[in-house]
């Protein structure tokens, strides 16, 4: 499997397993709110005038669900698909400047739901998603420092989701059993909007 040069990103999925050091910032989701691809093959072109590097990641023939990401416009950034329920969308944080993820989960109606929010910063989490509960430490392997869940009082679940991607954010997906795919370093027209969404 092969990653656009200078990525930087560091795992492969929703908190997942490897050392947590220096790596590339991310940005806030406008609308905050498990096992490796066999034979997984990444495919990258130019979208003729759209100003958008598309990446699929995926098999022959694969049938899964995925997580699609596409401009405004209907051009496709990226289409991933998914070997569990679980994904994410990793960032650094403009307030902050310093690293945080919206973890989701897929809903068997296509939609997703926010389950987890990470950080490197606990202030990320208390007063920037300002969420309910402590923070805890986030579990050995995790590619953050800490996590909390989001607040049950806002439940937030979505068909689609509007996402910046621009270089000052470094939005990134996350899905076990692939490559961290770097959104922003795929748009480069000059509308930075993406739209998330899960495809079946």
């Amino acid at each position: 499997m092969v990653v656009p040069s200078g990525s930087g990103v560091r795992t492969a999925g929703p908190g997942g397993t490897s050392a947590r050091g220096p790596g590339p910032r991310r940005s806030t989701v406008l609308t905050v709110a498990s096992v490796a691809l066999a034979g997984a093959v990444l495919v990258g072109a130019v979208l003729a005038g759209a100003g958008v590097a598309a990446t699929t990641v995926g098999t022959a023939g694969d049938d899964r669900p995925a997580v699609v990401v596409r401009t405004p416009d209907g051009g496709l950034v990226a289409r991933v698909p998914l070997s569990g329920d679980r994904f994410a969308v990793g960032y650094r944080n403009s307030v902050y400047t310093t690293l945080a993820e919206e973890r989701y989960r897929v809903l068997p109606d296509g939609r997703f739901e926010l389950v987890e929010l990470a950080a490197e910063q606990v202030a990320v989490l208390e007063e920037y998603y300002a969420v309910p509960g402590a923070p805890r430490p986030a579990p050995p392997g995790d590619r953050l420092d800490h996590v909390a869940a989001p607040d049950p009082a806002r439940p937030a679940v979505f068909e689609r989701l509007n996402i910046a991607a621009t270089d000052l954010g470094e939005r990134t997906l996350y899905t076990p059993g692939a490559e961290p795919v770097p959104i922003w370093r795929l748009v480069t027209g000059e509308d930075a909007t993406v739209l998330l969404e899960i495809e079946r």
